[in-house]
């Protein structure tokens, strides 16, 4: 006994379609963010607190998207097949905890930025070792202890009737609408959770930016302006993608028709689909086009690798 994935079983016509693109985004996203992983580690210029977190994303983002992806590209091939309960449970455990570690290491990323931008001749001695390993710790910490509160709760439910989770994969409020049994515990710690490490969060990146923005207007000369707002607009680009996508999910409303309430089934996979895919495939390449210490360690590693052949 287990759960069964509907996914696009409904649109044959685009499960196809989506194999293949989601298949290819997959294979981006492990190239992409597994070169930026390297750059960072081996190229020395590149050894700053920006960019260890930014090689802490791209580690979270492969392991977000392989929590996932590869059940998704099997649900596409073998639709109505059976998943067991550990494993659903266990898939939706690493994404959950993947998904809130990258909501508090955003807002760790936006200091970091407010730090350079507003404070920068204190910037090397706020921003060091002590305190960005600490920073970036505490974001897979928030993501570990979520999951295992959200996880424990869940697992304890009894799955007595319907069995066909409408989703690509086993995401927890598919789920929960399974359970026979009272979920009002696990919808509030649901609810304390969004508040904690999505709302705080994307407050807090919120008035860094408020600050940031604010220092970057009072600086006089337009290529001043220009500099300083490079160093962040990477960030910034990431931050409007990944919350926008996940605030536009959570805060649409409900379509109480019944073929509305179909189509935004539809749409509401679509959109989680975005966020769990495409947004860790953005990432590596927004910072690569837009950052030129990235573009120049990615040259020296590929002629480094060419002379050594």
């Amino acid at each position: 006994m287990g759960f069964i994935l509907l996914g696009l079983s409904d649109h044959p016509k685009l499960e196809k379609i989506f194999f293949v693109f989601i298949l290819l985004m997959y294979l981006v996203i492990l190239l992409g963010n597994g070169v930026l992983i390297l750059v960072t580690i081996l190229d020395s210029h590149l050894h700053t607190p920006m960019y260890f977190f930014l090689g802490n994303l791209s580690f979270l983002d492969i392991c977000y998207t392989t929590s996932s992806a590869p059940l998704i590209l099997d649900s596409f091939l073998h639709p109505g097949e059976t998943i067991s309960f550990s494993a659903c449970f266990g898939q939706m455990s690493v994404s959950f905890a993947m998904g809130t570690t990258e909501c508090v290491l955003l807002s760790m990323m936006a200091f970091d930025r407010y730090v350079a931008i507003c404070n920068p001749l204190r910037y090397p001695m706020i921003m060091n070792k002590a305190a960005y390993w600490p920073m970036a710790a505490s974001s897979w910490a928030a993501g570990l202890i979520n999951t295992v509160v959200q996880t424990s709760l869940a697992v304890r439910l009894p799955f007595c009737g319907d069995n066909v989770i409408n989703h690509f994969a086993c995401e927890i409020l598919a789920i929960l609408k399974l359970a026979c049994a009272d979920i009002s515990i696990n919808v509030l710690t649901i609810r304390i959770a969004t508040m904690s490490f999505l709302g705080i969060p994307v407050l807090f990146v919120t008035f860094s930016y408020v600050f940031i923005i604010a220092t970057i207007l009072r600086i006089p000369s337009a290529e001043g302006k220009k500099k300083a707002f490079s160093t962040c607009s990477a960030h910034l680009t990431v931050v409007v993608i990944f919350y926008g996508t996940i605030v536009f999910m959570y805060a649409k409303p409900k379509s109480k028709d019944p073929l509305g309430a179909d189509k935004q089934d539809l749409s509401d996979k679509l959109i989680s689909l975005f966020y769990g895919v495409v947004t860790p495939m953005l990432n590596p390449i927004i910072y690569s086009l837009r950052n030129k210490d990235v573009k120049a360690a990615i040259r020296s590693l590929v002629t480094q690798k060419h002379f050594s052949q």
